[in-house]
């Protein structure tokens, strides 16, 4: 029974220690999930079972008669600890149930979170009854005093965990997790069987109780340290990136266990070696693995260097496969998304522009749970990754990663400019080839056809004033007259449109904008009463000089008004107005017509777009165009009123005066 006795204490201890280390773990961990929470306090219950199982054993050891009050506040907790394991275990399963989606979120889960919860809440009495005082404190089989329903309440949440780990198996991807869940739904089968045994012989031969569940609480505790292994191996619970976390926790724990096994080597050794001298020599018996566990240590850290660089080298792969697509937002938003997935970490937050120096970085960082990396090249700051853990900290080895990463990321920026301005330059090539093509075909257009149209203009403006030529055939040759003269305008805009342009340097010239406006109106003031439009223009009454040619300005003005005499129908308006804004001359063309669907807005500025049966789609174009060789811009507003009109505003720049002249 000596033997029995410190197995018992080995065992009560290390399930002590085994489920408030997973509880350290996730406390600094602090992955926001229900699962997380679920399987802390379960580790809670399991503590305070074995605790108090311990607690009342030293009692017995120590006192000989132990204190009543010391042993109904272990048997409280004790009691405590045992009745919350079963509806914790099938909870445990349903919350992962939901991560692995194979439970619904809604009402099937809070089924099983009913059959979890609802026998515990029946079975209270049984509870109360145990703990209520006069009662006997069976440490060694204490669920004997908590009755028989709730002992097979016990088995039935272990068979449960059985069905649930089969399940899982069966729905895993990979071959590890796969067989780590076969693996646990045997040991929670074999668990339910000895329970079985445990309840059997504690009705029938209560002195065979204690080998029994000393028997059960190894099996217990094999999950808790199967657990330890696979969190490492594969990430089980996503917790393995926090693996300096694992090992510190685990290293306390073993120092503790190590310092519990000096204390009863030195009560054993007690009749031989005084206590402090057996402590002392137990103490100072780790110094002779020094040599060799630096070795061990050494190999495996060499080990893990490699790996965290092999891995921070994987982190950027496809990182730099994005950067080739010259996207920066879209390399910005793969990297936080990308980093926080393989790094599991809470949030990743990449910034880019950025403060001048490092300093502003910590000085932003400071006072709060995130950790910021500056990205910086030669001195030079780049940007910053400022990362969220799930945990109190970042882990060492993810520090490590995402020192890496911000080391490498400099080179990725680089590379998507590169392809991005290299993509740039060949649309840009790609439009001047084809505006090229425009004009080689405008040229042969005008070539061709100008020259007959124009004879066969003066033909038919020569039969036309012949008395002698009946009125019906005036009517149709008139009708020849008007398309002749479509056609001749459609020429011109193509003319327009494939005239070179100069770039990065404004054209020389300077003109009034008020005379050219008023020549633009005359000009079409015709075409908009034959319309039904009433054309208007409105100055602002001081001369109004821009650095643009007659010409350019001319082509920006009737283009505009032209556009907005189409768009707008019979009895309509179209309003000029010509005035100064911020230093430049604006030229605002208003109209209340159909107004621009929100989804063309973006469209009707490219050469050939129209939605006119019998638009060329060039006039906008142009305007943008010769916009943009004198360095003035053009803003769209539409609809402007009642979901109707269209605002066409461009800014020309004003011819700069001396001061000395």
């Amino acid at each position: 029974m000596h033997l029995l006795l410190n197995l018992r204490l080995v065992l009560l201890t290390a399930g002590t220690l085994l489920p408030f280390f997973w509880m350290v773990v996730i406390l600094g961990h602090r992955r926001q999930r229900n699962f997380e929470r679920v399987f802390f306090f379960l580790c809670l219950a399991l503590t305070l079972f074995f605790g108090s199982s311990l607690l009342g054993l030293n009692a017995e050891l120590y006192y000989g008669t132990p204190p009543p009050a010391l042993l109904r506040f272990a048997w409280t907790f004790l009691c405590l600890g045992l009745w919350f394991i079963p509806p914790l275990v099938v909870h445990l399963h349903a919350e992962y149930a939901s991560i692995r989606n194979l439970v619904a979120p809604g009402s099937r889960k809070m089924a099983w979170l009913v059959c979890a919860w609802l026998p515990a809440i029946l079975l209270v009495p049984f509870l109360i009854a145990a703990i209520g005082p006069h009662r006997t404190y069976a440490f060694s089989s204490p669920s004997r005093q908590l009755g028989l329903p709730f002992q097979i309440w016990l088995i039935g949440a272990v068979l449960c965990g059985v069905c649930w780990q089969r399940r899982f198996a069966n729905a895993s991807a990979d071959g590890e997790q796969r067989g780590f869940h076969k693996n646990l739904a045997r040991i929670l089968a074999l668990l339910s069987v000895l329970l079985v045994i445990v309840v059997a012989l504690g009705r029938f031969n209560p002195w065979q109780a204690p080998w029994s569940s000393f028997v059960v609480m190894i099996f217990a505790l094999v999950p808790l340290v199967g657990l330890i292994g696979q969190v490492q191996r594969f990430n089980f619970l996503q917790i393995g990136r926090q693996r300096n976390l694992t090992y510190a926790v685990f290293m306390v724990f073993v120092a503790l266990l190590y310092l519990s096994f000096v204390r009863r080597a030195g009560q054993w050794l007690d009749p031989y070696l005084p206590p402090e001298a057996s402590a002392a020599l137990l103490l100072f018996l780790p110094v002779v693995f020094f040599e060799p566990l630096q070795r061990v240590m050494g190999n495996l850290l060499r080990r893990t260097a490699q790996r965290e660089v092999d891995r921070a080298q994987r982190l950027m792969g496809p990182i730099n496969e994005v950067a080739r697509s010259g996207d920066l937002e879209k390399l910005k938003t793969f990297s936080e998304l990308w980093i926080a997935e393989q790094l599991q970490l809470a949030e990743v937050k990449l910034e880019t522009p950025l403060p001048d120096t490092a300093a502003e970085y910590a000085i932003a960082a400071k006072g709060s749970l995130e950790e910021v990396f500056v990205i910086a090249r030669s001195g030079q700051c780049l940007g910053r990754l400022r990362v969220r853990p799930h945990g109190a900290m970042v882990s060492g080895e993810t520090y490590a990663a995402l020192e890496f990463v911000c080391e490498q990321l400099p080179a990725a920026f680089d590379l998507c400019r590169l392809i991005e301005e290299k993509l740039e330059l060949e649309r840009e090539l790609a439009e001047r080839e084809r505006l090229a093509l425009v004009g080689q075909m405008a040229a042969s257009i005008s070539h061709s056809l100008k020259n007959p149209l124009g004879s066969i203009k003066t033909i038919l403006q020569v039969q036309m004033e012949s008395s002698e030529l009946p009125a019906p055939m005036k009517q149709e040759i008139q009708m020849v007259l008007d398309e002749i003269r479509r056609l001749s305008e459609t020429l011109n805009q193509l003319l327009q449109f494939s005239r070179p342009g100069v770039h990065n340097r404004r054209p020389a010239g300077k003109c009034d904008a008020a005379g050219v406006a008023e020549s633009v109106a005359g000009m079409l003031r015709h075409e908009a009463e034959n319309r039904g439009i009433a054309l208007e223009v409105s100055m602002d009454g001081q001369p109004l000089e821009v650095a643009a040619s007659a010409e350019v300005a001319n082509d920006i003005l009737s283009n505009l008004v032209l556009n907005a005499l189409e768009a707008t129908s019979r009895g309509g308006y179209v309003h000029v107005s010509i005035g100064s804004q911020d230093g430049s001359c604006s030229v605002s063309v208003e109209d209340n017509g159909v107004g621009i669907p929100p989804a063309l807005k973006e469209k009707i500025l490219q050469p050939f777009f129209t939605t006119k049966a019998r638009g060329t789609g060039l006039g906008l174009a142009i305007v943008s165009r010769r916009l943009e060789e004198v360095g003035g811009t053009l803003s769209v507003y539409s609809p402007i009123r009642e979901e109707r009109g269209s605002r066409f505003r461009a800014l020309l720049p004003l011819v700069v005066r001396d001061s000395r002249s």
